[in-house]
């Protein structure tokens, strides 16, 4: 990990095309400007982690949803009693 330390207005850039602004700093928080081609992603980490989450959760449900349709489409059938010489 590269760690900078820069001032409000510096810049750094990113290959050719990607400059991070340093907009303004109050106590412990930054605010920083990203100027990027539209084609790149820019996320916040948390965010990505939260939604991923979101995502397995309601995969989670739908497959118990859908496996509580299924059983109520094809109820289990019972099974057959073994037959024994003295039942015949």
């Amino acid at each position: 990990m590269l760690v900078l330390t820069r001032k409000v207005g510096e810049q750094v850039l990113i290959g050719e095309d990607i400059v991070v602004t340093v907009l303004d700093v109050k106590g412990d928080s930054i605010k920083i400007g990203f100027d990027a081609p539209r084609g790149i992603k820019i996320q916040r980490a948390e965010m990505l982690a939260a939604v991923t989450e979101a995502n397995q959760q309601a995969a989670e449900a739908a497959t118990e949803a859908a496996e509580e349709r299924l059983k109520a489409l094809f109820p289990a059938k019972p099974k057959p009693q073994a037959t024994t010489a003295r039942d015949k």
